[in-house]
């Protein structure tokens, strides 16, 4: 378990990073309702996902490790990625940005260096506004989202259904 001292390291995500990212995910799928995916993925069903967020362009993947990590591979903290908002081509300057962390990675900066990180990744790109739907209630998320600038915009009303229940989504949006 890490230490509150943990040095972090924030560098694009690659491959090799995959089974992680994917174990990391399915925590939030299996767990949560903060993402309204409700089947576990495998790293191979994850695989086009992390391939369409290269290392340039406006569609990121920003990965948080463990610099103490001990061995060939970093313990992965958590990632931040930029994804299209919309399919349709005048969409194409806006960007869906979300955080997921390792469970106990939060409440330690984590969110902010990636974000921070995302952010001055995007600053050279194409894109006017940043986008994130926050699952209701995730007072964490909304206070990170709040210090990097989000205005909220509006909710949507019992948009998704997991574990039984309906769940809001508050949207909130950034100028880039």
């Amino acid at each position: 378990m890490p230490s509150e001292r943990t040095e972090v390291q924030v560098r694009p995500g690659v491959e090799s990073d995959l089974g992680a990212l994917t174990d990391l995910y399915n925590h939030y799928v299996r767990e949560t309702p903060i993402t309204f995916d409700t089947a576990a993925f495998t790293p191979e069903e994850r695989r086009p996902w992390l391939l369409s967020h290269p290392e340039d362009g406006p569609y990121r993947l920003m990965v948080a490790t463990d610099t103490e990590s001990t061995g060939t591979s970093q313990r992965i903290l958590g990632y931040a990625t930029s994804s299209p908002f919309r399919a349709k081509p005048a969409y194409a300057t806006s960007v869906e940005v979300t955080v997921y962390l390792a469970p106990d990675a939060g409440g330690r900066g984590v969110g902010t260096l990636l974000y921070k990180a995302l952010f001055e990744a995007l600053a050279g790109e194409d894109v006017h506004r940043a986008y994130a739907g926050i699952a209701q209630p995730n007072e964490a998320s909304t206070r990170l989202h709040e210090r990097f600038g989000f205005r909220y915009v509006g909710t949507y009303r019992e948009v998704g259904r997991k574990f039984g229940r309906y769940w809001d989504v508050a949207w909130y949006e950034k100028d880039l």
